[in-house]
Order: C-alpha cells, then structure tokens, then sequence
C-alpha cells in the first residue's frame, strides 16, 4: 500500500510538471521593463490618471475664456392675456386706462468684457496650479504603479526560485530513496530506514505543489497589474540571482533627499494653491472696471401691426461699469480667515509628511543593509550546507552515517537556499520602495 501511494505521488508530480512546461513553451515570456511598460501603457488607473490631466487641462481653458469678451444673443416675446389698468383722477372723476400693447418682443446682441479684475487674475493662477498638481499625481500613479509591477515581478521570481528548491528536495528524497530500496533489498538496511524515506518522499510532494499554485497565483497578480487578459499565458525572464550584482551597491544616507519625492511636490503645489486661495479672499475686496455694449431691437402692438416695418425699433448702447464692494455682511472676512487657516493646517501637515518619509527612507536603508548581510551569510551558509549533504550521503552509503543525518542535512540546506532567495527578495523590494520614495524613476 505505501508503494502504490509513493507510485501515485511520483505520477502526480510529474504530470504536473509536464503539464507547467507545457503551457510555459506558449507563454508570454517579459522582462521587468517589458511588464513596466505594459503596466503603464495598459493599465486602467494610470488612463484615469491622464484623463484627469485633461480634465484640469480643459477646466484652465474655460477660466481663461473669461477673459475673452462674452457676447450673448438673446430673444423674448410676450403675449398680454389681460392689460394692465391705470386709474386716474381727471377733475374729480376717475378715470380708466388700459396700458400696453397686445405684443412685445425684445431681441438682439449683448456683450461685455472684463478691464480690470484682480480677483479674475488669481483665479486664472489657481487653475494653472490645478493642472501642474493632476500632472504630478499623474506621475505618482506611475510611481506607485512601478512598485506594485516590480514587487510583483519579484514575487514571481521568489516563487520560482522556491520551487525549484522544493522540486530540488524531492529529487533528492527520490533518489535516496531508490538506493535505500536497493540496499534493503540485499538485506543491508533495515525496513525501518525504507519506511523513513517513503515517508520523506511523501512529505516532499505537498511543498511542490504549494510551491506550483504560488507561482501561479504571481503570475496572476502580476497578470492583473498588467491589465492584460487574465486568461493568456504569461512567464518572466531571469532569477533573483540575477540581482545579486545591485546589493553591491549601497546608497549613501547623507546623498538622498524628497527632491523628487511625489507626495512632498504635490504637498508644495496645494501649498501654494492655498497661498493663491488666500490672495483670492483678498481680491473679492479691490473695485472691478469692464465695459459692456449692446445692440437690441424692440417692438410692441397690437393684433394686425406688430409685424409692421413701423413696430420694429433698434436701440445700441456701450459703457463702463465700475463695481467698488463696501460691505457683504462680513463674509469675506470670513473666507480670509478660513482660507489662513487651511494654510497653516497644509503647512503643518507637510512637516509631519517629510518627517515620515525621512524615516521610511532610514528604515529601508537599513533594511537593505540586513537584508546584505543576510545574504552574504545565508551563501556561505549554502555552499557549507550543500557539502554537508553530500558527506551524509556518502556516509550513509557507506554505512557509517544514518539516515537521520542526511534528513537534517538536507532540512539545513532547504533552509539555507530559502533564505538566500528571501534575502534577495527583501533587499529588491526595499530598493523598490525606497527609490518610490526618492522618485527615481524616469518615464518615457
């Protein structure tokens, strides 16, 4: 029965890695930059994102068309149901008199363009500022959508790079247990040593298929990222080792700075739209000076003649208008006040900012520099360990060593592999994070 079991098992590994090179021959095989491009190309938050550039784009337009003159044409007719009576007193008698005509109409061309408006002027600056801000939260979608893509990238490779650690440990239950079977089948090991390593082999095969369904389920996650269709085949290029060349590389904690850091640019914007909003409050104070003119046509009569040349009557005027505000109830005063006070909260709100972003940028510094050191350790500690694994085979062989041994052995070199690959992992993903922070990233 434990050999049909082992048989089963060995059949259902192998199926499913026949089955993984399979699909993987069709896949869709992307580089890190190839997704990132993908991702920002396809990707439906980042399309919101420069729609809304657009939108702040099309809005500044329409505030700078205030300045523009604005001419209207306009039409109105008007049909008495019942006149309008006037009562009079003519030498002690009242007298009565309907008044108005039967029709009126009002129509023609009015237009007016702003001279002097102060208030005007800064509103067209706020909008300006309203685009640069949607252009820089534009850009930290990208940011964010760079290390979601490039996390999730890594986290393939991880996955990949458990698997073929775990696929590495059944191979080698495997092997060993073939030769314990032939040693028990001459008679040199006991039957205890062989139900030991069947059950090794058994407890191998859960860890590869864990390890399978976290590759897939990476390969998804990324799939979403990418915005692409989540039923097409898709596999990523390298290994984590690959990276082992960037954690030469240390950052020097005295040459970083939020130059570039998105959150603090979009902070210094609203700053200074805030700034913009208090000046506004002022301006409602200072006199308007625009100038309007009009050219209009009137008629009023009865059933029969207001059709006639002689009804229609045209009118033009043109002026200046000059509005001086004196009292509004003191809501300005009001604003003003409201619109220092969100200044200053904005202000206080930008130094707590910097100060949190200063140690995000400490903490994944030091991550970093763990995250070297545990993997300068944890590869001396493979190559000692793979040596160890070899030693307890071979004295298992030769009949000095138990098997005992080689399960440790092999449990210590698990171990060391999986912390190498971790250690890669957690260094990529605190790079990741920390240039997110220090905006270094260059967008095509």
């Amino acid at each position: 029965m434990k050999r049909l079991c082992l048989f089963f098992g060995l059949a259902m590994i192998f199926c499913s890695v026949a089955k993984a090179q399979e699909t993987g021959d069709g896949a869709l095989c992307l580089t890190l930059e190839q997704a990132l491009d993908i991702a920002l190309s396809e990707n439906p938050t980042i399309k919101i994102a420069d729609q809304e550039i657009e939108i702040k784009r099309y809005a500044k337009q329409g505030t700078y068309a205030s300045l523009y003159p604005q001419i209207d044409a306009s039409a109105s007719y008007q049909r008495s149901i019942a006149k309008q009576t006037m009562s009079m007193d003519f030498g002690g008698e009242t007298q009565s008199i309907k008044v108005g005509s039967d029709n009126s109409f009002n129509g023609g061309v009015t237009a007016s363009m702003p001279i002097i408006n102060a208030q005007l002027w800064t509103s067209l600056k706020v909008s300006a500022l309203d685009v640069e801000l949607s252009v820089e939260k534009a850009r930290s979608s990208r940011l964010d959508m760079v290390e979601e893509v490039t996390k999730a990238y890594y986290a393939v490779l991880l996955a990949k790079e458990s698997l073929n650690v775990y696929r590495r440990v059944y191979e080698n239950a495997v092997e060993n247990n073939k030769n314990i079977k032939k040693k028990y089948d001459v008679g040199s090991t006991s039957e205890y040593d062989l139900i030991q390593s069947n059950v090794t082999v058994q407890n191998a095969i859960p860890n590869v298929f864990e390890a399978e369904n976290s590759v897939i389920l990476t390969l998804w996650q990324l799939k979403a990222l990418l915005g692409i269709d989540l039923q097409k085949n898709i596999d990523v290029v390298g290994s984590l080792m690959d990276y082992e060349s960037t954690m030469s590389h240390a950052y020097e904690l005295s040459g970083l700075n939020l130059e570039n850091n998105s959150t603090m640019k979009q902070l210094d914007i609203q700053e200074e739209q805030l700034a913009k909003a208090l000046k506004l409050t002022k301006m409602a104070n200072v006199p308007t000076l625009s100038i309007n003119a009009a050219y209009l046509y009137t008629a009023l009569g009865n059933d029969g003649k207001f059709f006639t040349g002689k009804a229609w009557n045209p009118y033009s005027y043109a002026g200046i208008q000059l509005n001086i505000p004196i009292f509004a109830g003191n809501s300005k005063r009001a604003e003003t006040r409201q619109a220092r006070l969100n200044l200053s909260n904005l202000q206080l709100q930008r130094e707590n900012t910097e100060r949190q972003l200063q140690v995000s940028i400490v903490q994944y510094m030091n991550s970093m520099q763990t995250c070297i050191k545990q993997f300068h350790a944890s590869a001396a500690n493979v190559a000692e360990a793979q040596r160890g694994y070899e030693i307890a085979v071979k004295r298992y062989e030769v009949g000095s060593g138990t098997l005992v041994e080689v399960d440790d052995s092999q449990l210590a070199l698990t171990q060391a592999e999986l912390n190498r690959n971790q250690s890669i992992y957690n260094f990529l993903t605190s790079k990741v994070s920390l240039d997110k922070i220090l905006g270094n990233y260059e967008f095509k």
